[in-house]
C-alpha cells in the first residue's frame, strides 16, 4: 500500500466509515420499536448570540450594552422576553407548549476557544479535563456492546464529531445515504477491498471498515429511498439535511440519535444582518421538519435539542458585532415535552464577571436529564454527574 493510497482510504475513512463496529449484520437489526423516542442535536457552530436569540425586553441593560446592535423589534414570547423576528415559527411553537428554553448554561471556568470550548461540550468533560471520546459516543458504548445493531446513532456531515466517538463504538457519518453509496462503490475502492493481504495493522483495519462499507451502504440507500418523505423543504443545506433525517426516522431503521450542524455563529462584525440570515434558515429548515414529523404522528417521540459552544459578550464591540463569551440559552422542541416555555430565568445583566455572564445551569445535568429521562438509559460511565435531572422530558 502506497502513501497516496494510504491517505485516500484514511480519509474516506474518517468521512464517512469511520465506524469499525458498527458495519456488521445490517440484515440483524432490529426495527426501532413504536415507542423509543429520538434526539435530533442540533449543533450552532461558532458561538451563537444568546442576548440577541432571546431578548430581555424590559433589562435596560440590555439596550445600554447594546445601543447599536440591540433587538428592537422581537416577537414577544412573555412580558419580559421576546425571541428574534427571524424565528417566527420558534415564536409559534412556544405558543403551542412544543419549546422550552434553558437560559444560562453553560460551564465552571468557560473557555472562549472554539475549539477547546467545543471538546468540553461534546465531551461532557470539566474545563480541566480532557477526554478523546464523546458523550453521545460513550451512549453508544452502553447501549451497543460489540454492536449488532450497527446504526444507533448517525451524523449529518462530512466528518464525524468528538461527541458521537466512542471508545468501543462511534456513529456513521455522511451527508446522505447515496452519497455513501457514491462513495464506497467506485471501482477504485472495490478493487481495494477485494484484497485481503494486509500486513500492517492500520492497514487492515482500513481495508475492513471499506469492505464492510461497500456490503452494507446498500442497506442505508434501501431504506431512506423506501420512506422518503413527500414533505417541501427548502433548498437550504440544514434543509436538506433535515429532509434526510426525516426520510431515515420513517424508515425502519433503529437509530435513536441524529447529530447536525449548522456553521458560520461566529459574529464579530455586521451581526445583525449575519445572524438574521443564520436563523432565517434555521427557521424555515425546522418549519419543514416539524411540520413533517406532525403529518407523520411522531412529532411526540421527537426531541430537537440546540447548543452553541458559548454565548457572546454582554457589550457589543466596536464592528456592531460581539466576541466570544460564556452562558448561552438551549432550545428544545418537541410535542412530548412535561414543562415549555422558559425553564429559569433569564441572564442576570445586573451580576457579571469581566463583562461575561455567570452561568447557572451546568450542560452536563442537561445531558444527563436527556439520557436519563429521554434515552432511557443510565448516566453512569457516561456523564460524570451525579445531582440529579431537570423534569422538561
Amino acid at each position: 500500500m502506497n502513501r497516496r493510497d494510504f491517505i485516500r482510504m484514511s480519509s474516506l475513512a474518517s468521512a464517512s466509515l469511520f465506524v469499525p463496529n458498527f458495519l456488521k449484520a445490517f440484515d440483524k437489526i432490529t426495527p426501532r420499536g413504536k415507542d423509543e423516542k429520538i434526539l435530533i442535536v442540533l449543533q450552532l457552530t461558532g458561538g451563537n448570540d444568546g442576548l440577541n436569540t432571546i431578548i430581555p425586553v424590559k433589562n435596560d441593560l440590555y439596550f445600554k450594552y447594546r445601543q447599536q446592535i440591540a433587538i428592537k423589534n422581537p416577537l414577544a414570547l412573555n412580558k419580559e422576553s421576546g425571541i428574534h423576528p427571524a424565528l417566527t415559527f420558534f415564536k409559534t411553537l412556544y405558543d403551542n407548549g412544543e419549546l422550552a428554553i434553558m437560559n444560562n448554561v453553560g460551564y465552571p471556568d468557560p473557555n472562549r476557544s472554539h475549539f477547546r470550548s467545543m471538546d468540553i461540550w461534546q465531551s461532557a468533560s470539566k474545563s480541566t479535563e480532557y477526554l478523546n471520546t464523546g458523550w453521545l459516543g460513550r451512549y453508544l458504548d452502553h447501549v451497543c456492546g460489540d454492536c449488532n445493531n450497527p446504526i444507533q446513532a448517525l451524523e449529518i456531515n462530512n466528518m464525524l464529531s468528538l461527541a458521537l466517538k466512542g471508545e468501543r463504538n462511534k456513529a456513521l457519518s455522511f451527508i446522505n445515504p447515496n452519497s455513501l453509496k457514491n462513495n464506497v462503490n467506485e471501482n477504485y475502492f472495490k478493487d481495494l477491498a477485494a484484497s485481503h493481504d494486509h500486513k500492517e495493522e492500520m492497514a487492515a483495519y482500513l481495508y475492513q471498515t471499506l469492505g464492510s462499507t461497500i456490503q452494507n451502504a446498500d442497506y442505508l440507500v434501501e431504506k431512506f429511498d423506501s420512506k422518503s418523505t413527500t414533505q417541501s423543504y427548502p433548498d437550504t443545506k440544514l434543509g436538506k439535511n433535515f429532509k434526510t433525517i426525516s426520510s431515515l426516522i420513517k424508515s425502519d431503521i433503529n437509530t435513536r440519535v441524529y447529530y447536525v450542524e449548522m456553521t458560520g455563529f461566529d459574529t464579530h462584525v455586521n451581526q445583525l444582518n449575519r445572524q438574521e440570515k443564520q436563523f432565517n434558515e434555521i427557521n424555515e429548515a425546522i418549519t419543514s421538519f416539524v411540520t413533517d414529523m406532525k403529518k407523520s404522528r411522531l412529532f411526540d417521540k421527537v426531541l430537537l435539542m440546540t447548543f452553541s459552544e458559548f454565548g457572546r459578550r454582554v457589550s457589543q464591540n466596536a464592528s456592531k458585532g460581539t466576541d466570544h463569551g460564556t452562558a448561552n440559552q438551549m432550545f428544545f422542541i418537541s410535542g412530548g415535552l412535561k414543562k415549555k416555555g422558559h425553564l429559569n430565568a433569564l441572564p442576570n445583566l445586573q451580576n457579571l464577571q469581566n463583562g461575561d455572564l455567570i452561568f447557572t445551569e451546568d450542560f452536563r445535568k442537561v445531558y444527563a436529564t436527556v439520557l436519563n429521562n429521554w434515552l432511557n438509559v443510565k448516566t453512569n460511565n457516561i456523564i460524570d454527574w451525579d445531582k440529579g435531572f431537570y423534569n422538561f422530558i
